[in-house]
């Protein structure tokens, strides 16, 4: 494993650097893992791994990506679709609430990487990934402080998981409509810790996640 834990210059915008010198050693599947819904009460924790081609065009073919929390949803589900049709290849794969409660967030979270892992029709050479490291993992890989504002892998992969989970929070909030799913994404906003205050928790909430745990 390599660690860049330092965050060197941050540039502009994500830009290949660490993919270009990962070409240049004849390494050509690289992918970009980042997460999202860490830091929720309920639903589940989602990972993505985005693999770029080494065409000279694919900067300008992503213009505008960036890290997901930067952009608006209406920009990040425009940009999804881009990335998608680009890629190599992608893929986007969860850890539940009962398992972010059994495991803890973290090991949780590697799950949920594991299993994107695992969903991509090629096995990458090397890993970027944003801070998290992945002891469990064989995989060469490389961790990187602000990430998801370096490279444009995992800056692409943070707009997958992010709009992915999305998704299934909307998809959520017709099950559990009184939770307001479809607006907080399970964050703990006002609305939704009332709610719970109300109607108590779903089956997607994180029991051990304060105030939960404490209720």
């Amino acid at each position: 494993m390599i660690s860049r834990l330092s965050p060197d210059l941050i540039p502009p915008t994500p830009d290949l650097t660490f993919e270009q010198a990962l070409w240049k050693e004849g390494l050509s599947l690289i992918a970009g893992i980042d997460e999202a819904g860490r830091g929720c009460l309920a639903g589940p924790v989602a990972a993505a791994a985005v693999i770029l081609p080494a065409t000279p065009t694919i900067e300008q073919d992503l213009a505008g990506v960036l890290d997901s929390k930067v952009l608006s949803p209406g920009v990040r589900e425009q940009l999804r679709h881009r990335i998608e049709s680009r890629a190599v290849c992608w893929a986007v794969a969860y850890a539940s609430a009962a398992e972010i409660d059994r495991w803890g967030i973290v090991p949780a979270t590697r799950l949920a990487i594991r299993r994107t892992l695992q969903a991509l029709p090629r096995l990458p050479d090397h890993l970027l990934v944003d801070y998290l490291d992945l002891p469990e993992l064989s995989l060469p890989q490389t961790r990187l402080v602000k990430g998801d504002a370096r490279s444009l892998s995992i800056a692409a992969a943070s707009i997958l998981a992010k709009t992915h989970r999305d998704g299934q929070m909307t998809s959520l909030a017709v099950r559990y409509p009184q939770y307001d799913l479809a607006a907080n994404k399970g964050y703990g906003t006002a609305v939704h810790r009332q709610a719970l205050e109300e109607y108590g928790p779903c089956p997607q909430h994180r029991m051990t996640f304060a105030p939960l745990k404490y209720g």
